[in-house]
C-alpha cells in the first residue's frame, strides 16, 4: 500500500503533487501518473466516527482530531465573539466529517459563475459521474454506476419527517420529490444523504483513493498522511516544481525547529487544501496581495490581490424543540454520551447509518415577507434534560457579507488574520434574514403533532410577558394562528443572532475562479495566474456563493479537475 506517515527514500519526485488530501484532491489524484497526495491530517480508513453516520458530531467537539478549527477575528457585530470555523482535517476532508447532505447547487448558481466551460450543462455530465443515486427524480438528471452511493441510509426517522413535511405546507412550502434536480426549489423534501444502502459514509477517500491504493494494481499511487504543505517552489520562470513540508506535531514527534523538507514535481502541482488552507499556502509561496505579504514578512512572486479575500460561508443558526418522539426516532442518546456506542456498533445498528436529518428545503421568502424584512451548534448535550429534541436549522444561502482569511507571518505556526465577515452588510439584511427565518421555522414546528413547545436555551430570551415567549406543552397546539412578535421581541431575536449565528462549515471563494483583472486567482483551467505549473482545485475558486450544501460541489471540481489534467497531460481515461 503506497500510503505512508513519511515517505520512502526513494521517493524524491513524482510527476503530480496533490497538496491537500481533502474532498477534491482524492478525485483529483488520478493514479495513471506518479503521482503524490500530502495530507495534513491522519489516515481515515475504517475510523468508526467516519464510517457510521450517526457518529458525525463528534468531529466537531473540540477534542476532534479529524477537524481543523479556524479561529475567526474577535467582532462586535458577532457580540465580540471569536467565531470557529471547522474544515476537514483528515483524509478525505470535509466529505469524511460532514452531515452528508446531498444537495446540489442550483443550475443559476454554476452559470453564475461565468467561466467558460463551467456552466450547468458543461458540469452535469460530472454531476452525474460521481453518483450512484438510489433516491427518486428524473433519470436524465442522476447517475447511476458512479462511485459514491446516494441513498436513504438504514433508517429514516419517518413520524417526524411526515409531521415536519405535513406542517410546511400549512405554512406554505409544498413538498417536492426532487429538490436535487438543478431547477427546483422554493419547497421541503425528504432527503437523500451521501450514504450507502447499508449504512456506511461515502467520503471520497473510501471511495476513490482506498480502493486503489489496496488493490496493488496502482503502484505510482502515493499518500502521505500526518503532513502539512508549507509552501509551493517555484524555478527563475515561476514554474511550480515542488512543495515544502513538514511533519504534523499532532501525529508525530516534534522537533524545535520542525523540519522543512521537499519533495519535487516533474510536471505539475496542484493545492487542494479547502478554501481555508488554500490561501495561506498561496501566500507563503509568495502569491498574493503585496501588503499582506509585505507583512508577513514575504517576497512577492505574483502580485494576485485577491488571494484570501471575499470569503463566503453559509449562515446558520439551530433551534431545538421538545417532543413527543421516542428515543428511537432522535440520536439524543448518542449526542448526551447516555448511549453505548460500542454496544451500536457490535450490533450494526440501524440507527448507525442515519446522519440524524431526514428533511430539508430550499426556501425563498415571498414578496409579502421582503417587505416585512425591512421592519456554539454542538455544544455540551450531557446538560441537556433526557428527553427527545428535533432541531430546526436555519441557513442563509446568499448572504450579502463577506470576509477575508490571510496568513501573518512565514510559518504554520503564525495566526492567521481571519474575519468570518458574518452580519457585516452594510443594509443588516443578512440579519434581517435570519429574523425571518426565526419566525418562519418556529411556525412549521408549531404546526406538527411532535411539538411540546420549545428547548428555551435553544431560543431568544424573549422579554418578559411576551406572547412569542418560549413555552412547554403536554399535547399538541390546536388551532395554530402565528406568533405576533413585538419590537422588543425582534430585538431579542437579533441579540441572539449575534451572539449564536455561526458557520455551516461552508467556507468558499478565496481563490476565485475569475479574469485576473476581475480579482481572479486561477482561470478556466483552474490555473493560477502568473504562475506555470500550478492549479487550484477546492473550493476556494468558485467565484460566488451556492444555494446549496457544498460537498457535491467540491466533488464535481475534483471530477472536472481530473479530467483536465488528463487532457493536458495527454493521459488516457
Amino acid at each position: 500500500m503506497g500510503l505512508y506517515t513519511k515517505l520512502p527514500e526513494d521517493i524524491r519526485e513524482v510527476d503530480v503533487i496533490v497538496a491537500g488530501g481533502g474532498t477534491a484532491a482524492c478525485i483529483v489524484a488520478d493514479p495513471s501518473l506518479h503521482i503524490l497526495v500530502i495530507e495534513g491530517g491522519q489516515n481515515n480508513y475504517n475510523m468508526p466516527n467516519v464510517i457510521h453516520p450517526a457518529l458525525s458530531v463528534t468531529h466537531l467537539l473540540p477534542t476532534s482530531k479529524t477537524a481543523i478549527f479556524y479561529k475567526g477575528n474577535k467582532a462586535k457585530q458577532l457580540a465580540y465573539r471569536e467565531p470557529i470555523v471547522a474544515s476537514g482535517g483528515t483524509l478525505g476532508g470535509g466529505s469524511s466529517i460532514n452531515l452528508m447532505m446531498y444537495t446540489r447547487a442550483q443550475r443559476s448558481d454554476f452559470d453564475s459563475w461565468k467561466a467558460p466551460r463551467w456552466s450547468t450543462e458543461n458540469l452535469l455530465p460530472y454531476l452525474k459521474k460521481l453518483e450512484t443515486y438510489h433516491g427518486k427524480g428524473e433519470r436524465d438528471y442522476h447517475g447511476y454506476d458512479g462511485p459514491i452511493q446516494v441513498s436513504d441510509g438504514t433508517f429514516r426517522a419517518l413520524n417526524s419527517e411526515n409531521e415536519f413535511i405535513r406542517a410546511a405546507s400549512k405554512v406554505g412550502w409544498p413538498e417536492i420529490t426532487d429538490l436535487q434536480s438543478l431547477d427546483a426549489n422554493n419547497g421541503i423534501g425528504r432527503w437523500s444523504r451521501y450514504v450507502s444502502p447499508d449504512g456506511r459514509r461515502q467520503d471520497t477517500a473510501h471511495a476513490y483513493l482506498h480502493p486503489k491504493l489496496q488493490d496493488e494494481k496502482h503502484p505510482n499511487l502515493h499518500v502521505l498522511v500526518e503532513s502539512k504543505v508549507v509552501r509551493v517552489l517555484f524555478d527563475e520562470n515561476k514554474r511550480a516544481v515542488g512543495v515544502e513540508y513538514t511533519p504534523n506535531p499532532d501525529y508525530q514527534p516534534a522537533t524545535s525547529p520542525p523540519p522543512k523538507l521537499t519533495i519535487m514535481a516533474r510536471k505539475l502541482v496542484v493545492v487542494s487544501c479547502g478554501a481555508c488552507g488554500t490561501p495561506a499556502v498561496l501566500e507563503r509561496s509568495g502569491l498574493g496581495d503585496p501588503v499582506v505579504l509585505e507583512r508577513a514578512g514575504l517576497p512577492v512572486v505574483v502580485n494576485l490581490p485577491s488571494v484570501g479575500r471575499e470569503y463566503l460561508d453559509h449562515h446558520a443558526s439551530a433551534y431545538p424543540y421538545k417532543t413527543s418522539l421516542q428515543p428511537h426516532e432522535t440520536i439524543d442518546g448518542i449526542l448526551s454520551g447516555r448511549t453505548d456506542i460500542t454496544s451500536l456498533i457490535e450490533k450494526n445498528d440501524k440507527i448507525l447509518g442515519w446522519n440524524a436529518i431526514d428533511v430539508a428545503a430550499k426556501l425563498r421568502p415571498t414578496e409579502a415577507d421582503i417587505a416585512t424584512l425591512d421592519s456554539d451548534f454542538f455544544g455540551d448535550h450531557s446538560d441537556i434534560p433526557v428527553g427527545q429534541y428535533a432541531t430546526v436549522f436555519n441557513v442563509t444561502a446568499y448572504p450579502y457579507s463577506r470576509g477575508h482569511i490571510h496568513i501573518t507571518g512565514p510559518d504554520l505556526s503564525d495566526p492567521l488574520d481571519f474575519d468570518v465577515g458574518f452580519f457585516t452588510d452594510i443594509h443588516d439584511i443578512d440579519i434581517k434574514t435570519q429574523v425571518w427565518g426565526y419566525k418562519k421555522q418556529r411556525e412549521m414546528m408549531r404546526r406538527t403533532t411532535m411539538y411540546r413547545g420549545e428547548l428555551a436555551v435553544g431560543h431568544p430570551r424573549f422579554p418578559d410577558g411576551s406572547v412569542a415567549a418560549c413555552v412547554e406543552i403536554d399535547n399538541p397546539l390546536r388551532d395554530v394562528q402565528d406568533l405576533q412578535y413585538s419590537p422588543e421581541d425582534d430585538e431579542a431575536i437579533e441579540q441572539w443572532l449575534r451572539e449564536k449565528i455561526n458557520t455551516t462549515w461552508h467556507s468558499l471563494g478565496t481563490a476565485r475562479m475569475a479574469p485576473r483583472e476581475n480579482f481572479g486567482v486561477v482561470d478556466h483551467r483552474l490555473n493560477v495566474y502568473g504562475t506555470e505549473k500550478l492549479k487550484i482545485a477546492d473550493l476556494s475558486i468558485p467565484p460566488v456563493n451556492m444555494g446549496a450544501n457544498t460537498n457535491n460541489a467540491a466533488m464535481v471540481i475534483g471530477e472536472k479537475a481530473a479530467d483536465i489534467i488528463i487532457q493536458e497531460l495527454g493521459l488516457k481515461q
